[in-house]
């Protein structure tokens, strides 16, 4: 939750990571099958709006942080034991659907990188149960432009750390 409403989205293209992703930033696109059945789709929704995926994956969030929802305002922290770097993030897109959930959150201000992640978990007519990740992002500190293409490799691995969340794995 936000304790500085003055943080500003860092970025123009708000909803992007939903549809073509712009151009002048680094795209990813991950996937996975994560099971079949009603019960399966409903826990890795879940795991996913509580915000346990990003937990498991080895971001701190806020205990009591409220599940996700359009305005909410999160800190992320990550790094290693007590080196710890903040990542605000604001949720512009919740979806709800009977076969599909998921949301999408922005960069906001003193965020490393500046763009957009869309977190889903889709249930297809046959049942199969699939997380998707996708982001369009660009450096947005002098740290992550010297990290260069490590940056990205991070960003891709802690994609599928969330998406082995998702599965319960």
């Amino acid at each position: 939750m936000s304790d500085d409403a003055g943080r500003a989205l860092t970025y123009p293209e708000v909803g992007a990571s939903r549809g073509t992703l712009p151009a002048g930033y680094r795209h990813l696109k991950v996937e996975r099958v994560l099971g079949s059945g009603d019960a399966t789709f409903r826990a890795a929704a879940d795991r996913l709006l509580r915000w346990d995926m990003h937990r498991a994956a080895g971001l701190r969030i806020a205990p009591g942080t409220p599940p996700a929802a359009v305005g909410l305002e999160v800190r992320l922290e990550f790094g290693f034991g007590p080196l710890r770097l903040p990542a605000w993030c604001r949720v512009v897109d919740v979806l709800d659907e009977p076969d599909t959930r998921g949301f999408t959150y922005g960069t906001l201000t003193g965020h490393p990188e500046i763009g957009e992640e869309t977190f889903l978990v889709e249930r297809g007519t046959d049942g199969v149960v699939r997380g998707r990740v996708v982001a369009f992002s660009r450096h947005g500190r002098w740290y992550t432009k010297i990290a260069g293409p490590v940056g990205h490799l991070v960003q891709r691995r802690t994609a599928q750390r969330y998406l082995d969340a998702l599965a319960g794995t």
